[in-house]
């Protein structure tokens, strides 16, 4: 059987790195390093104890996101669609450890010196490999928990975000291309949109004062113009219609989505304190006004009301709290939960949108969303020039110039890396492989147990 040299090169790739990791110098002594961490006397135990469960419930979220597409395509596309979601959780950790963890939280490269100093992304060699990232508390990022813990926790948000973006090019995506995408995507569109959010002297978050309790705007909004600019590099389906294979998938993806978002959200105030119930609090209650809006919107317009009508009205409202959840009221986020599943749902019904083939409305609803919580946290968040409520229309102004940059920054560098990916492997799978569907031109795996496999090579 003949090996195509593109899979030959990533296995030495991966046995590149594997093997590196063997013979990596274990990093005690750095004085400067050193500085920045206190000692194992801050570590606080519940906190601990929070944060290792939150790292759990976000890392089940990508498992739950998988069902969550996979019982929305095709019968002939569950398997394919699944496995994106999986195998991220594979390549976005190795990346994650090895460079992607200093981009996104390594020692500052930016301009400007004291407090005007403003940062795009990190040292990429600060904690290569996990250099230094240990037990000890950070002083700045992680005060009372070991940094691995706070490394690992946003670990798994590195990894959900490229595995969102999957639905958009659903049915029609070459696996090998796919990696190589979100292998670049997490390394310079998502790690130097974190630095700038959430590192302390990140250029969104300390000059625009952009507020982002737990990654409304760097894990939805980039995941949303992403799966934008691939539906547009990629075009349409052959076929653009399908039925949905397994709505109970849908559900069950749902409720482990709704389920892990609880450490997505609370999880992201780092600490087991009042934030943290807020947060939970504000997370359950947006999904719920959400989910209900949904469904009634629907009937509003002479559509019946489904179960995968409530599922993406529920993913809607967690969505679009996420960047707000530690920063408003209870009632505050059923506003949040309601307004946003009313356009969610309109742009997801509109006649421009379905010019644009995005296979599961990824863009509708996870960058929609996005734009949609970080606007109204720019209005309603609390604390002392925090929005517009607390702040007057200059806070207000610098959020929305921030989401401007934001916007153009996702979708236009995921187009570019789209290209890139295109030009080195194409996209695109092949129209026959199309039409065999990808699990089986793609796998050799089905759902069908009469369906025969493909016994020759077949890279479509």
């Amino acid at each position: 059987m003949k090996i195509e040299k593109r899979w030959i090169i990533s296995f030495i790739m991966i046995s590149v790195v594997c093997t590196i990791g063997a013979f990596w110098p274990t990093v005690t002594e750095n004085s400067y390093v050193l500085s920045e961490f206190g000692t194992t006397d801050h570590i606080v135990p519940a906190d601990v104890a929070w944060m290792l469960t939150s790292s759990c419930l976000v890392l089940i979220m990508t498992p739950g996101l998988s069902f969550f597409y996979g019982g929305m395509v095709g019968k002939k596309n569950v398997i394919s669609t699944m496995l994106q979601s999986f195998i991220c959780l594979g390549v976005v950790t190795l990346l994650w450890v090895t460079v992607a963890f200093s981009l996104a939280f390594g020692d500052p490269v930016g301009f400007g010196s004291g407090d005007h100093f403003y940062s795009f992304f990190g040292n990429p060699t600060t904690f290569a490999f996990m250099d230094y990232v240990g037990v000890l508390p950070h002083k700045q990022l992680a005060s009372t928990i070991p940094f691995m813990l706070f490394a690992l926790f946003q670990m798994k948000f590195a990894i959900i975000c490229p595995a969102i973006i999957t639905g958009s090019f659903a049915e029609r995506v070459r696996f090998i291309s796919y990696l190589v995408f979100i292998s670049l995507f997490t390394i310079f569109i998502y790690a130097p949109l974190c630095h700038a959010v959430w590192y302390p002297t990140g250029v969104l978050g300390s000059y625009f004062g952009v507020k982002d309790f737990a990654g409304g705007t760097v894990v939805h909004m980039s995941s949303g113009f992403a799966a934008l600019a691939g539906v547009i590099v990629l075009g349409k389906r052959k076929n653009s219609q399908h039925i949905p294979t397994n709505i109970p998938f849908v559900l069950l993806g749902t409720g482990m989505l709704w389920f892990g978002w609880f450490g997505f959200n609370a999880g992201s105030a780092l600490a087991a304190n009042g934030t943290a119930a807020m947060a939970f609090a504000t997370t359950t209650t947006s999904s719920a006004a959400a989910m209900l809006t949904w469904i009634f919107f629907d009937r509003m317009n002479g559509r019946k009301v489904s179960a995968l009508g409530a599922c993406i009205g529920a993913v809607v409202g967690l969505v679009a709290i996420t960047p707000a959840a530690g920063y408003i009221s209870v009632p505050e986020s059923m506003f949040f939960g309601f307004i946003t599943a009313l356009v969610s749902n309109t742009a997801v019904n509109c006649k421009y949108s379905k010019r644009f083939d995005d296979t599961l409305d990824v863009f509708a609803c996870h960058g929609v969303g996005g734009i949609m919580g970080m606007i109204l946290t720019a209005i309603f968040a609390h604390g002392e020039n925090a929005s517009l409520l607390h702040g007057g229309w200059n806070v207000f102004g610098h959020h929305m110039m921030a989401l401007v940059l934001v916007s153009i920054f996702t979708f236009f560098g995921a187009y570019f890396l789209f290209k890139v990916t295109n030009f080195i492997i194409p996209l695109r799978v092949s129209e026959e492989s199309e039409h065999i569907g990808l699990d089986l031109s793609q796998h050799d795996e089905s759902l069908d147990p009469k369906a025969q496999p493909i016994t020759e090579p077949h890279y479509g």
